[in-house]
């Protein structure tokens, strides 16, 4: 065991002493150390009930003869963090998750891990550190929240950010507003759509290294303590069995997690985080490989802000597993690949069935032939944009307007409740990216806004920052290279015709090679929005959103 060279024989009687002083007896030193891992806090809903989940994974644990030990992660709400100079900080963040987890199982030489996480960055941070330190890990996440309700209507964590926009035009009331904020989040949990967090706990269990229905069981359930406890005494398995996170996270998981991402049209956020994960695996993911895939892989489930759905409908039309099982019949996942149940996923998944067609659609009757994401390129991207195709109205697939440029979040935010934006307008948000946010802010409020305005079927969107998970409408993030790093985007000028074609995956401006060459020759760089702290250094260090804002080695 890894722990043995820290406390057994003479020279661990140092360790074993402080041990000793904390309460553990030599039986409970003698067996494997396993670290839980708990970003429990009083700030973020997917996060407050987690001690129940740590809690039962220790129980776990301790059922399967192993030691467990209880250590604290941070977590930033993305939703509490939006619109201010907080969101500046969730991206960034995840690194300070990954580290600091690695700082702890390297210090303390533990022989596994649980890892209890729920929401955005919180999740792809222990994914991160799992596949970094490569010992036996398990990850179960504290659970979806139920979806609102008000007046008949279902309600998610988005209906509150769109009925904001609402009322800045006037349609609707403070009261109004007020109502929806009340009903909208009934208690804890990850925000009830497919946005970010419900996004990568899915995709957790479908790269193998959640257990089954991790995605989708809710989080006031017992099934979802009994998952945790199941956690627990799967990671002494894993330990029995020296199955690491690296034997599991191979490419052909990494194609299973893009596949049910373009299956169901997970956040853009994934786009970020799944590269960022294999990356520590020592697997690159290029941004063609899930337009590669998108190609093939049918629109099968349909989940809010895309749709009406919510993930409590997910679950309980057969959850993932159902899911995966549905794109199987024509050959689409990868059935070899190794998961924490100690079984292949083909095992895992064979015995599922849909229970509710109206929520997975047929495989020979999707909603759309090819996936819910779409990867952008053109000379406004070079390097690559990403956009949620499924969430985008029709009309606006196709679009081509006058640029409305802004240098922040809050300009544009300014501009569009001051009613200055048009119909037909695009508006673009730049020096938001990994660099120039720095952090790369999520631009829910404006997308938001627009979508409450009645102007998501007329307004297009585009930013080196990103999006929510919750986001809808024609908002195209990611932008590669950003402006910070010499991108385009940075060169810009109101009234620039843009040019975006989601299904020719194309995104471009209507500027010659020489007036591009001008403008570049008068460009001056603007200076760093932070100049110290955390955020000054990772801006030094990070690099653009298509590798997944990875830091540099």
């Amino acid at each position: 065991m890894n722990s043995d060279k820290i406390k057994n024989g003479p020279s661990g009687a140092s360790v074993r002493t402080l041990l000793y002083g904390m309460g553990y007896i030599r039986e409970e030193i003698d067996r494997p150390l396993i670290g839980i891992v708990n970003s429990q806090n009083e700030i973020v809903p997917g996060h407050m009930l987690l001690d129940r989940i740590a809690e039962a994974a220790k129980k776990g644990v301790s059922l399967a003869g192993g030691t467990p030990v209880e250590f604290p992660s941070i977590g930033i709400c993305d939703g509490i963090a939006m619109g201010h100079d907080g969101m500046k900080y969730p991206l960034a963040s995840r690194e300070l998750v990954a580290d600091s987890i690695e700082a702890m199982a390297k210090g303390h030489a533990f022989d596994g891990l649980v890892l209890v996480p729920n929401c955005d960055k919180i999740v792809p941070g222990m994914l991160m550190a799992a596949a970094r330190l490569n010992i036996p890990a398990v990850v179960v996440s504290g659970g979806a929240m139920r979806a609102g309700y008000s007046e008949g209507t279902v309600l998610d964590f988005n209906s509150v950010m769109e009925k904001i926009g609402a009322f800045k035009n006037g349609t609707c009331t403070e009261d109004e507003l007020e109502e929806v904020a009340l009903n909208a989040c009934p208690g804890c949990g990850s925000c009830s759509g497919l946005f970010t967090a419900n996004s990568m706990n899915c995709l957790t269990e479908v790269l193998g290294l959640g257990l089954p229905y991790n995605g989708t069981a809710l989080a006031d359930s017992g099934e979802r303590i009994r998952l945790a406890k199941m956690a627990g005494v799967k990671v002494m398995e894993m330990v029995k069995r020296n199955i690491r996170p690296r034997d599991i996270l191979t490419e052909n998981a990494f194609g299973n997690a893009i596949t049910v991402d373009m299956a169901m049209a997970g956040s853009t956020n994934t786009v970020l985080h799944l590269p960022a994960i294999a990356h520590e695996a020592g697997i690159k993911l290029d941004l063609r490989i899930f337009d590669k895939i998108s190609e093939k892989t049918p629109y099968i489930a349909k989940l809010s802000p895309s749709g009406h759905h919510h993930i409590e409908d997910l679950h309980r039309a057969g959850g993932v597993p159902a899911l995966m099982n549905e794109l199987s019949k024509k050959g689409l996942v990868n059935k070899d690949c190794m998961t924490v149940t100690g079984l292949r996923v083909g095992d895992n998944i064979s015995n599922t069935t849909v229970k509710d067609y109206s929520v997975i659609m047929p495989i020979d009757k999707p909603y759309r032939n090819r996936g819910g994401l779409a990867i952008l390129r053109g000379n406004l991207a070079e390097d690559g944009a990403v956009v949620k195709e499924s969430a985008v109205a029709e009309e606006m697939l196709v679009h081509s307007g006058p640029a409305v440029v802004f240098n922040s979040e809050e300009e544009a935010s300014e501009a569009i409740w001051a009613k200055q934006i048009k119909k037909g307008d695009v508006i673009v948000i730049r020096y938001e990216g990994p660099k120039g946010g720095p952090g790369m802010r999520e631009m829910l409020s404006p997308t938001s806004s627009i979508a409450g305005m009645g102007l998501d079927k007329d307004v297009a969107l585009i930013t080196d920052g990103r999006f929510s998970g919750a986001s809808r409408g024609a908002s195209i993030g990611h932008v590669s290279p950003e402006a910070m790093s010499g991108g385009l985007i940075g060169l810009l000028k109101n009234g620039d015709i843009i040019n975006i074609d989601i299904p020719g995956r194309k995104l471009s401006v209507s500027l010659s090679d020489e007036e591009i060459a001008a403008r570049r020759s008068d460009y001056i760089k603007p200076e760093p929005k932070v100049k110290s702290g955390y955020l000054a250094r990772y801006a030094k260090l990070v690099t653009s959103a298509n590798t997944g804002a990875v830091l540099e080695d």
